[in-house]
């Protein structure tokens, strides 16, 4: 099967910034980047906040904790994660912190993934493979 996607491979060693938090590989390839985008949306904690905001538009922190049933710090790290993936955004108004699905796309994504399953969900339920990793 080929590759949808124009090669997005990174050949040359990245750059370290001194005292940057950022530690990135020597080499990735558009493989490597799909794998890792697909492990974002296969954290259960994660997914359920982008399915929130797909249903409700934009949520402020306390909302998505109190109907995540996560722990704040434990949400504020996964939106850190789907922020900085860019599949969410957020915006300040005064001390609450607001976030929303970045892209249309990203809705799109979540909403062929469930088309998919419904095709197929008694055998990703019945899959042994995925729930031993």
């Amino acid at each position: 099967m080929k590759d949808f996607a124009p090669s997005i491979a990174v050949t040359e060693p990245l750059i370290q910034v001194p005292g940057a938090r950022l530690r990135l590989p020597q080499t990735l390839t558009d493989r490597d980047l799909l794998t890792k985008y697909f492990r974002v949306l296969g954290n259960r904690t994660r997914l359920e906040i982008l399915e929130l905001l797909r249903e409700h538009g934009e949520l402020n922190v306390q909302d998505i904790v109190e109907r995540v049933g996560a722990s704040q710090p434990q949400v504020s790290n996964h939106l850190a994660c789907l922020r900085w993936c860019g599949f969410v955004t957020n915006r300040r108004e005064h001390r609450a912190m607001y976030y929303r699905l970045a892209d249309e796309r990203v809705e799109q994504v979540l909403g062929l993934a469930r088309s998919l399953l419904a095709d197929n969900a008694e055998h990703v339920a019945a899959c042994t493979v995925v729930d031993s990793r």
